[in-house]
């Protein structure tokens, strides 16, 4: 019985038996390859060939539109595209189909834009599975010259109109930001894309302080630091530098009308392409519709902030207090800690506006206000609930540590607040005290309920005084 060699043993057999044979067709297939190369070099300007991932294989002449061939081998062919391969164009590194004088706009080396009519066709295996592509182009960018910037504004507005879509999507102001980065780093072929703002106040050089208040991708935090110093030169046109790590960043600064400087920022890893002239009008584009997902967001800030606060003290109101306590209240339970609600009332506070007239009694409460935030841990809560009357958690304080709080209150306070009286009347507190034990069988309300009545009876017993009420744990 003959045994049969598969075809891909047919050279190593050769080469066996048949040394000067496999030499010979060595030598054939490279001159082959070599005829085809100059073959291409006098019909088109560019050849390539890709895998079945659209990874390039083959890239001929090299440099090829100024890319060296050496580092584009291996990585995705789409990346040439001179709108990054989204899918808006012909992509003819992905054909399916053989076609033939199709255009497409590609990106040089040099950071322009080249048009190419290619030719080209999937490559098929044994089976007909697609195993790659394999074509050639020719420069057609004078045919097309004045084609070449409506090209360009078509291409910045399809990635505008993508950014727009992306944001569309969303309807709160921070997820928003999030979308439209993540849409112009994948628009850019960028690693990652952040909004940037800095300290209002000019620091010394080397000591900027750069926060990051909305990201896409990775990498933000290494570029951060170079980035802040390109938004520090506050220049109109967008900026671009290397990296301590190599990364290419470009900066683009989008002043919101509110708060810090603030700039938009992409980068690309140090073995990425530079940046070109469609980059960067893309970036400034965005820039401009960042600001004004920003501004919409520091509205949407200060809404809910006016929301969730008294106008004129700053301290949350009523609604946002019970919130808050709530919130308090499941996380002391966790912990099994005790905490205690104060509810603060100013005596004689009508006969300050009566007397004083309504601009001393705001002064008044203002102060009260500051008296109270001063006297509590920053994790403890302080609110107006509305006129004269105030309101105090203490997280993890139970009735002895809330009494020394009050007692300092009642003498302190007044002494404070005869700066806008003159002493006349003298404001006095009475404060009711409700100690919640570690989970506590009682809702919110009965908490609430025993401190107001722990308040009156401070009242009803001469005022300027405390009160506490306790309740053991069921």
């Amino acid at each position: 019985m003959t045994e049969t060699k598969p075809p891909g043993d047919i050279q190593v057999h050769a080469a066996r038996f048949f040394p000067a044979a496999a030499e010979r067709l060595r030598g054939a297939l490279l001159d082959s390859r070599q005829r085809w190369r100059e073959l291409v070099g006098l019909s088109a300007d560019l050849a390539f060939e890709t895998d079945n991932l659209g990874r390039l294989t083959f890239l001929y002449p090299d440099p090829a539109l100024g890319w060296p061939a050496g580092a584009m081998i291996g990585g995705d062919a789409s990346a040439l595209l001179a709108d990054g391969g989204d899918g808006a164009g012909f992509d003819p590194f992905r054909v399916t189909v053989r076609v033939r004088h199709r255009r497409a706009w590609l990106r040089r080396g040099d950071g322009g834009v080249v048009c190419l009519a290619f030719s080209a066709e999937p490559m098929l295996d044994s089976l007909g599975h697609i195993t790659g592509v394999r074509g050639v182009g020719t420069d057609v960018t004078a045919l097309d010259a004045p084609a070449a910037k409506l090209a360009g504004a078509q291409r910045l507005g399809d990635a505008l109109d993508h950014i727009l879509s992306r944001m569309g999507q969303e309807v709160l102001a921070p997820k928003m930001l999030r979308a439209a980065l993540d849409a112009m780093a994948k628009t850019l072929g960028a690693e990652g894309a952040a909004a940037i703002m800095l300290p209002n106040e000019i620091l010394p050089p080397g000591q900027q302080t750069a926060i990051l208040a909305h990201r896409a991708g990775t990498g933000a935090d290494a570029i951060l630091a170079d980035a802040a110093a390109l938004l520090a030169e506050h220049t109109d046109a967008p900026l671009q530098t290397s990296g301590v790590d190599g990364r290419r960043i470009l900066v683009d600064i989008c002043q919101t009308r509110f708060g810090a400087q603030t700039g938009l920022a992409a980068w690309r890893a140090a073995d990425g392409r530079a940046w070109d002239q469609d980059d960067i009008r893309l970036i400034a584009a965005a820039g401009k519709i960042v600001r004004m997902a920003l501004d919409h967001e520091s509205i949407q800030r200060e809404m809910m902030r006016q929301a969730r606060t008294d106008p004129l003290t700053g301290l949350l109101n009523r609604r946002a207090f019970r919130e808050e306590v709530l919130r308090h209240t499941d996380r002391a339970d966790r912990e099994g800690l005790p905490s205690t609600l104060m509810f603060v009332d100013l005596d004689h506070f009508k006969s300050v506006n009566d007397r004083l007239g309504h601009e001393v009694g705001d002064q008044v409460l203002v102060r009260t206000a500051t008296v109270l935030r001063d006297i509590v841990r920053p994790a403890d809560l302080v609110s107006r609930l509305g006129g004269d009357e105030f309101a105090l958690w203490l997280g993890g304080a139970d009735h002895m540590t809330a009494a020394e709080r009050a007692e300092a209150l009642r003498t302190g306070v007044p002494k404070a607040l005869d700066e806008f009286t003159g002493g006349n009347p003298r404001i006095t507190l009475s404060i009711g005290i409700a100690t919640r034990a570690v989970r506590a069988d009682e809702d919110i309300d009965g908490l609430i309920r025993r401190a107001d009545e722990a308040m009156y009876e401070a009242k009803r017993n001469g005022r300027g005084h405390w009160r506490v009420s306790l309740m053991e744990a069921g």
